[in-house]
């Protein structure tokens, strides 16, 4: 006997699914509020903020910061690269989790667009080590899950920032229940490790990641097992993550990369 779930189509005489009924319900609802997030209207620029230049942040369910970029292109662009399972560079190399990012954050520069390339591409550049250093100060690991580490720029004042909820209210629950988030991180874990066992030449910004990612997956499986015997949670200082992956300030002089 044939299924007879919601994902069967056995009637010959039924009319076939458009693509964008496919996902599951918790993928359009995330994909319906990243559409919303990016067709609202940057106040500065008077311009959606999916047509926007600047730079951005990722959040887990936790409001811990995991990953920041940026784009001379457009937000729609590149963060639909990220979040809508098109191409890029972190979900090829299995960096980034989309399902692990709860909240974004977008830093629009649209007024920089008029700039001369050169210029533009600086003060953008500074913009997200802006975003990235104050990341890192705000996270309790002290550390993301940037591969490369943007390029060291003076600090300067952010632009206002836009912070968007990306998560459906009525899914939440279930969807940062620790033992999903456990499970979905440690698969997350050995997908990039499998990259650098299967590329073997990988930059040290991914073994980094690595590293990172295991701390997460770690302090999150410890939270987990003193919540169910009692204990408070462990202190974010229970793992030692400078002295684990270093600098995260600064890329190491002479440093391997891979360019993907």
């Amino acid at each position: 006997m044939g299924s007879r779930g919601i994902a069967s189509y056995n009637d010959p005489d039924k009319t076939p699914p458009t693509k964008k009924s496919m996902p599951t319900r918790f993928v359009q609802g995330f994909r319906e509020k990243l559409s919303a997030a990016l067709d609202t209207v940057d106040d500065a620029s008077n311009t959606k903020l999916g047509k926007c230049i600047g730079a951005y942040a990722f959040y887990d369910y936790d409001g811990e910061p995991i990953y920041v970029g940026q784009t001379t292109e457009d937000f729609g662009t590149r963060i639909g690269r990220h979040l809508r399972g098109q191409r890029s560079d972190t979900l090829a190399y299995r960096i980034l989790d989309p399902f692990e990012v709860a909240e974004m954050e977008l830093y629009p520069a649209e007024h920089l667009r008029m700039e001369p390339a050169k210029e533009r591409r600086t003060q953008v550049d500074a913009i997200e080590y802006s975003a990235y250093v104050r990341a890192i100060q705000n996270s309790k690991y002290k550390a993301i899950l940037n591969e490369k580490i943007p390029p060291v720029s003076a600090i300067v004042d952010l632009p206002a920032p836009r912070r968007f909820v990306l998560v459906p209210e009525d899914m939440r629950e279930d969807r940062e229940h620790p033992d999903v988030r456990i499970a979905r991180r440690a698969e997350t874990l050995a997908r990039v490790a499998a990259v650098a066992h299967e590329r073997g030449e990988v930059s040290s910004g991914l073994r980094r990641v690595i590293v990172i990612q295991a701390v997460r997956l770690a302090d999150l499986a410890a939270a987990r097992l003193a919540y169910a015997e009692g204990r408070a949670r462990p202190a974010p200082n229970a793992i030692d993550v400078p002295a684990l992956v270093g600098n995260v300030m600064a890329e190491l002089k002479g440093a391997d990369t891979d360019d993907g």
